[in-house]
C-alpha cells in the first residue's frame, strides 16, 4: 500500500467497480490518478463482481477496519438448473438438469435463511488453506476442505424473475458472507441447483451507491486537484459512532498517544465504550472513554 514517490493525501474515494476489474488494480490506479504515497481498499471485490469499493488514502488507512467489519448490501442474479465449479458464471459447468422452482416456491424458502445460518466457503475463494489461497489449490486441482463459518443475513429479498430460469435478489448480511454460496445454497434447498450470473455490492459499511464514482470518470479529469473533490474525509465511515468536541491541548496529547481527562467532557453515557475524538473538522484520534480517562486507540495526523 505504501510507496516512496507520491503526496501525503488522507481521505475517502468509493469506487463503483467495474465487471472485469480486480480491487488490487483499482487501488493502483487511484493511486497514481492521486499521486498518493498510500492506499488500500476495504476488502476484495471479485472481479467478477460490480458496485461499491472504498478506497482509503493516507490516514484512512487506520479506519479500514472500521468498514470491512460493517454489513454489507448486495444484489444478485442466480440461474436456476445448473451448478459451476466457481459458483458463478465464470466457471464449468459440473452438473445440470435440475428443476426450475416457481416465485411461490422461492419466496417461501427464503426466510430459512434468516439470521444466523452456516457456510460453507466456495473452494475458488481467497481464503488461506494451509497458508495456500483457496483458489490456487483449486486450480492445481486438489481437494481441499473448506471451513465452515457462521454469518448473519439480515434481510433476503426476491426482487423479481429474469426470463424462465433467473431470479434477482437483494441480500443485507454481516461482514464474511459468501454471496456465491448463499446462491448455491437457495438453490439446493429448492431441490434445485445454481450459479451466480450477476452480483453487485450495493452498500459497504456506510457507503452506498450514491457515494461512488466511475473510475472512467476520474481518468477523465485532467487535474489531480479536480479528482481531490470527489475525496470523502476521515469521519465519514464512523456515521454511528459519538463524536468528542477536544480542546487544543488535549488535541495535541492524544495525537502523542497521552490520555486525557474526561472531566472537561459529557461522556457519561459512552463509559466503556468507544469515541471519535475531534479538534475543529479534523479527525485528532479514535479513543476508548472510561471514568477517569479517555485514551487513544488510533490516532491521526493529518
Amino acid at each position: 500500500m505504501r510507496h516512496k514517490k507520491g503526496n501525503d493525501i488522507n481521505g475517502w474515494l468509493v469506487i463503483d467497480k467495474q465487471v472485469g476489474m480486480g480491487s488490487t488494480t483499482v487501488v493502483n490506479m487511484t493511486r497514481h490518478l492521486f499521486e498518493a504515497k498510500k492506499n488500500g481498499h476495504t476488502g476484495t471485490l471479485d472481479p467478477f463482481a460490480s458496485g461499491v469499493l472504498p478506497i482509503a488514502f493516507g490516514e484512512a488507512c487506520k479506519l479500514i477496519p472500521y468498514v470491512t467489519d460493517g454489513d454489507k448490501e448486495y444484489e444478485f442474479v442466480l440461474k436456476f438448473g445448473a451448478e459451476t465449479d466457481t459458483l458463478d458464471l465464470t466457471g464449468k459447468i459440473v452438473s445440470q438438469g435440475a428443476k426450475i422452482p416457481t416465485d411461490d416456491e422461492i419466496k417461501a424458502v427464503l426466510p430459512l435463511f434468516l439470521g444466523e445460518i452456516e457456510q460453507i466457503p466456495p473452494k475458488f475463494s481467497a481464503i488461506k488453506i494451509n497458508g495456500e489461497r483457496a483458489y490456487d489449490l483449486a486450480r492445481e486441482g486438489k481437494d481441499v476442505e473448506m471451513p465452515k463459518r457462521i454469518v448473519t443475513i439480515y434481510k433476503l429479498e426476491f426482487l423479481g424473475r429474469i426470463g424462465e430460469s433467473e431470479a434477482k435478489f437483494r441480500v443485507v448480511c454481516s461482514k464474511g458472507t459468501y454471496v456465491r454460496t448463499l446462491g448455491a445454497d437457495l438453490a439446493k434447498k429448492l431441490g434445485s441447483k445454481g450459479y451466480l450470473t450477476e452480483l453487485r455490492r450495493t452498500k459497504c459499511g456506510k457507503f452506498g451507491i450514491d457515494d461512488t464514482i466511475l473510475l472512467e470518470n476520474l481518468k477523465n479529469m485532467e487535474y489531480v486537484q479536480e479528482r481531490k473533490k470527489f475525496l470523502r474525509p476521515l469521519l465519514t465511515c464512523l456515521c454511528d459512532i459519538t463524536v468528542i468536541a477536544v480542546r487544543e491541548e488535549d488535541a495535541a496529547k492524544l495525537r502523542q498517544g497521552q490520555a486525557v481527562s474526561p472531566k472537561h467532557y459529557e461522556v457519561e453515557n459512552i463509559i466503556g465504550g468507544e469515541a471519535a475524538a475531534v479538534s475543529g473538522d479534523e479527525l485528532v484520534a479514535i479513543v476508548r472513554v472510561e471514568k477517569t480517562r479517555i485514551s487513544p486507540i488510533r490516532v491521526f495526523n493529518n
